[in-house]
């Protein structure tokens, strides 16, 4: 049982009352005939509430896993069996880990009526996540005494990567409307590629695809249209070392790499390539090779649950040993890992070059947004000038690293994390166009 804050009003009032009656008689009685309807109402109040031996139930829905970085819905559906009406504050316990006190919620029940509450959770890091039971804090339209009643059993979620982007994606490919999520339609001619479809000849045509039995039939002139060579490698590579732990939005860098690997697998197997997986810190750590099998997304994403950053340096070299051993065909390795400074990315340039002699390197490392628009703003002072100096030479570092990858044959890609899985895509489809893989 709980004193509601309407309770300790009146109880307040009902003494203002008795000490007044000092000064003025009659007020004393008036107190004390509040007091005793104050107490009356308060029984009243309690014997309504313990009617019921379980006034008020409460059961929350959600899925067993959550989806990282994304809106996961969950819904309370409460129960009143009070043949009166009462309301009720809704406290869900949700894990700590979402540092939220903001899940109360206050219903207006009818007697025996039924309310459902609906509300969202935003994780940031995957794992384990525990919600607790779901508290009801019932009252009379009263409100003078509050009764506490305990529902829904103590649950652990999941957190895992991003699957519903992956959904969305898979929604949006089926219907053919992947434009709207911002993944570019890129399309090459050629003869080295497999036949996909005919069309009519438009200016800009390469006149060496006219079909002449088609455009005899038609009476116009056809060509013939080719897709991409397929089942070809992809390997998504993930650096797990230190400068991964940087956060953006509340989201490691870690976790944007493992997001945006997940949906390019999902894209590489829908576009008949293999899509496999690897990890690294100090050491070699997990390896699944390249494959579109059935299956094939459920391993990559369960591999992808169990990743975590290290504080280590990475280790390029064993990363160059291991990659040789366990990959022999011509492969396109995407390498997400973050660096900082030219000098950070000089001593692992020779392992890239390495790797490069036998396979399509595309490394992607990630802007600072905040670093950029500290740069944007004008500087108020001597200080901000030379502040803003040191973060334009971080910002040209970045660049820079990018021209030097590029004189040693390496593909790179400078994204901001939360454009990640689109610009990774738009990336791929690019290569696979222009015939790099």
């Amino acid at each position: 049982m709980f004193l509601t804050k309407r309770f300790y009003i009146a109880g307040i009032a009902v003494i203002a009352l008795v000490v007044s009656g000092y000064l003025i008689p009659v007020l004393f009685t008036a107190g004390k005939i509040a007091m005793l309807l104050l107490a009356l109402v308060a029984a009243v109040d309690y014997i309504r509430l313990w009617s019921e031996k379980k006034g008020a139930d409460a059961e929350r829905y959600c899925a067993p896993r959550f989806s990282n970085g994304d809106d996961n819905e969950v819904r309370l559906v409460i129960e009143s069996r009070y043949p009166f009406p009462v309301n009720i504050d809704i406290i869900d316990e949700i894990p700590v880990e979402f540092q939220r006190r903001d899940i109360l919620f206050c219903v207006k029940m009818k007697a025996g009526g039924r309310e459902v509450v609906h509300y969202k959770l935003r994780p940031v890091k995957r794992g384990e996540y525990n919600f607790g039971v779901v508290l009801l804090y019932v009252t009379t339209r009263t409100g003078l005494i509050s009764r506490r009643i305990k529902c829904a059993e103590p649950v652990d979620v999941a957190v895992y990567p991003s699957y519903i982007m992956l959904h969305r994606y898979e929604i949006m490919a089926i219907h053919n409307n992947l434009t709207e999520l911002g993944i570019k339609k890129i399309r090459r001619i050629g003869h080295d590629t497999e036949f996909e479809s005919i069309k009519e000849y438009i200016k800009g045509d390469d006149y060496r695809t006219v079909n002449w039995k088609a455009s005899a039939r038609r009476h116009y002139p056809m060509v013939n249209i080719y897709q991409d060579e397929r089942s070809q490698q992809v390997y998504n590579i993930i650096d797990k070392g230190r400068m991964m732990q940087h956060a953006f939005r509340g989201m490691t860098l870690l976790d944007y790499a493992i997001n945006a690997s997940l949906v390019l697998s999902f894209v590489a197997i829908r576009r008949e390539d293999k899509a496999g997986l690897a990890t690294f810190a100090e050491k070699f750590e997990t390896f699944i090779p390249a494959g579109k099998q059935t299956g094939q997304m459920q391993q990559l994403l369960e591999s992808l649950y169990r990743q975590q950053t290290t504080f280590g340096e990475s280790d390029y070299s064993s990363l160059y040993v291991h990659l040789n051993k366990f990959i022999n065909k011509r492969s396109l390795l995407i390498i997400y890992t973050n660096f900082d400074t030219i000098i950070g990315m000089e001593r692992q340039i020779e392992y890239l070059r390495r790797l490069a002699r036998r396979h399509v390197i595309l490394v992607v490392f990630f802007e600072d947004t905040e670093m950029k628009a500290f740069a944007a703003k004008q500087p108020a002072s001597i200080e901000g000038y030379y502040r803003q100096v040191i973060t334009d030479k971080f910002i040209f570092e970045k660049q820079h690293v990018t021209v030097k990858l590029k004189q040693h044959g390496i593909y790179s890609l400078l994204t901001e994390p939360d454009k990640l899985s689109v610009n990774i895509i738009n990336k791929y489809l690019e290569m696979k166009a222009r015939g790099v893989i």
